[in-house]
């Protein structure tokens, strides 16, 4: 294995898989540290945590059981993924985790760039945009877990760690690999935060940390790193390989986000049948994973069972509840219907939201993922056995129609 990856949640893990793949990498995805070696035809493995939003010093405790099973396989670089609207709390747990992958790889000037061009993840004098909006301004600030109200990434991060927190500007970034080096070379700080605008800077970034034994971003920022082992003769020139799975399909989708509330009313206006969840039911026993498999499977087409609310409607639950226990609940709901249809015969699965997909990895009891290609951008389609195929996505991500386009690449 050459590239060992930490990912703090599942869906943002297969997209960093699809970045990879799509350059030519043999990638396997692993729900949490495996217990066995890797196969040793793995070039890039990349361990899926649930640690995003969990207490800080699990998320370290994990994150480091992770680095210590890479080391174990290998591996020359790593990288700690996260999402690209930079997900967290003043707390953490991008700083905490970062530090203490910093301090077990006696790792200095230690990039952070959450930067994806490709979906309007962009980052200029150290501020991230979403589209042609601050971070702050772009609906993460109603987030209900990790609300995002500071687009200057290196404030945010500075709350989170006790290391300062520097800056390489797009100018700098501009000049090319050289140049970003001398400037990272030259920097006071431990941490230090990259604007990049366009994915050719992703790719100089890549070129600049090839020696640099930890790197932290989303996925763009592994564009250029498949291309640095190849310049090596380390990668192998079969690459991967897919094939899809017929079957029934059936969705699920726990995100509140824009983009995923935009797809479910578009599932809806398309004619596909949708069932609506109400968290008040599920938190009350009388909507349970039971009656919902029941209903999709007795649909005809895509059916999509979904609890996709107004971000006012989710907190109005949370106050009554606790977020905590609301979020468990649905978790253990999704997680609880996603093994009862696969057990009813479905064999091509959607998700949408991270916390609801990891929630469904973890409930289907898959060890590991094969990525495959990609359905829309940081969303590739993946294997999770002989007759099971996935699309897990991150509430953020996605076309409109990303259901119906799930459906139709997963079965090949």
């Amino acid at each position: 294995m050459l590239l060992g990856c930490i990912g703090d949640d599942f869906t943002g893990s297969s997209d960093l898989g699809n970045t990879l793949v799509k350059a030519g990498m043999r990638v396997v995805q692993y729900s949490g540290t495996p217990i066995m070696p890797a196969a040793p035809d793995v070039e890039a493995g990349i361990v899926a945590l649930k640690s995003r939003t969990m207490p800080v010093a699990d998320a370290v405790r994990l994150s480091l059981e992770a680095l210590d099973w890479l080391r174990a396989q290998g591996c020359r670089q790593f990288l700690f993924k996260y999402c690209s609207t930079f997900d967290s709390t003043p707390q953490g747990n991008i700083g905490p985790v970062a530090e203490a992958l910093a301090d077990a790889l006696n790792a200095d000037r230690v990039i952070f760039c959450p930067a994806f061009p490709a979906t309007g993840r962009t980052i200029y004098q150290g501020h991230l945009f979403v589209g042609d909006r601050l971070l702050s301004e772009s609906g993460m600030e109603n987030h209900p877990l990790t609300p995002m109200t500071d687009p200057d990434l290196r404030r945010w991060l500075s709350r989170q760690t006790r290391e300062g927190v520097g800056h390489i500007p797009a100018a700098t970034v501009w000049q090319g690999p050289d140049a970003v080096r001398a400037a990272l070379s030259a920097q006071p700080h431990r941490f230090v935060v990259t604007d990049a605008i366009r994915d050719e800077d992703l790719v100089v970034l890549g070129q600049a940390v090839a020696d640099q034994a930890l790197l932290t971003g989303g996925s763009g920022i592994a564009l250029g790193l498949p291309a640095n082992f190849r310049a090596r003769g380390l990668l192998s020139a079969e690459g991967p390989h897919w094939h899809g799975q017929p079957g029934p399909v059936a969705a699920l989708s726990g995100s509140c986000s824009r983009a995923t509330r935009g797809q479910v009313a578009r599932h809806i206006a398309d004619g596909n049948p949708a069932m609506e969840i109400d968290p008040e039911a599920v938190m009350a026993g009388t909507m349970t994973a039971r009656h919902a498999t029941d209903w999709a499977l007795s649909q005809d087409g895509l059916p999509l069972v979904y609890s996709s609310a107004d971000p006012d409607d989710v907190r109005a639950v949370q106050q009554r509840h606790g977020t905590e226990a609301v979020a468990a609940r649905l978790d253990s709901f999704f997680a609880e219907t996603a093994r009862l249809l696969v057990a009813g015969g479905v064999t091509r699965l959607i998700t949408a939201g991270g916390e609801t997909s990891g929630a469904v990895v973890e409930g289907l009891s898959v060890a590991s993922l094969e990525i495959g290609p990609e359905i829309d951008p940081g969303v590739p389609a993946i294997r999770a056995g002989d007759a099971l195929v996935l699309a897990l996505k991150s509430g953020n991500f996605g076309a409109e129609n990303f259901f119906a386009k799930a459906a139709e690449r997963l079965a090949g």
